[in-house]
């Protein structure tokens, strides 16, 4: 099913079809169109019009290098501390953080910090942004499931994030690491990491807060992980609340 779309949505549209098909879509998925930088008959595929980039100014990141803003746009799945070596994927469904990051037992000691995980609706920009100024050090690639990570799904299923396929970015910041966990899923089988070729990391790459990192051809999720020392999330945040990319979402103590 995932190949199968993945194909349609990379068929190149005639140019009269496309504004009449993305309006119609948009109007289905309450897109806001008034933000989308090209006119949408230059986007040639339903793929192009996913990853459609914004306007300059559509979006803006604090300047205060202790705030952690979003890095995407999305809705609040779940976010809080890491306990007993595990996070939320849901309401009452823990998972595995190590399971989630690909990491050997006592890799990395994570107690102590915490997590977010922002859903990327139809409706949501695809592209994803570095949440902070740093290096990309690392990106480890797993082979995986598509489940759905819709909310309802999540909710449902006891593991869901930390065996569908994904990619995980390691992030090494002024505060410590980050990781930035891109999850694929039912219908989306790429993720696109910029400067990665053929899903093989060069030498670390700098990154500066804003600037795009990665993208999901179709929408999806991201789990932010911080560990002990790294930032905590806002005591403003509400599961279930829409976020737009470089709202604050935590910061550094």
């Amino acid at each position: 099913m995932s190949l199968a779309t993945g194909w349609f949505a990379d068929r190149k549209l005639p140019r009269a079809l496309r504004a009449p098909l993305y309006r119609a879509y948009s109007r289905a998925y309450s897109v806001d169109l008034s933000e989308v930088r090209l006119d949408l008959a230059d986007h040639p595929s339903f793929c192009a019009f996913f990853v459609r980039r914004l306007k300059d100014g559509a979006r803006s990141f604090p300047s205060d290098a202790r705030v952690l803003p979003s890095p995407c746009d999305g809705t609040f799945q779940a976010f809080g501390p890491i306990e007993n070596g595990s996070i939320l994927q849901a309401k009452g469904r823990p998972y595995a953080v190590e399971e989630l990051l690909g990491l050997a037992p006592g890799e990395h000691d994570l107690s102590g910090g915490h997590a977010w995980t922002v859903y990327l609706s139809p409706r949501d920009y695809h592209r994803v942004h570095s949440p902070v100024a740093g290096r990309l050090e690392e990106v480890r690639w797993f082979d995986g499931a598509r489940y759905s990570v819709a909310p309802k799904v999540l909710e449902r299923r006891e593991k869901v994030l930390s065996i569908n396929e994904r990619a995980v970015l390691r992030l090494a910041t002024e505060h410590g690491p980050l990781w930035l966990v891109m999850v694929g899923a039912l219908n989306v089988g790429r993720i696109r990491v910029v400067g990665v070729e053929n899903e093989t990391p060069g030498a670390p790459r700098r990154f500066g807060r804003g600037e795009e990192l990665a993208r999901f051809e179709m929408g999806s999720t991201v789990v932010l992980v911080a560990p002990r020392g790294g930032p905590k999330p806002l005591a403003s945040l509400a599961l279930g609340r829409a976020v737009r990319m470089g709202e604050p979402i935590g910061r550094v103590d």
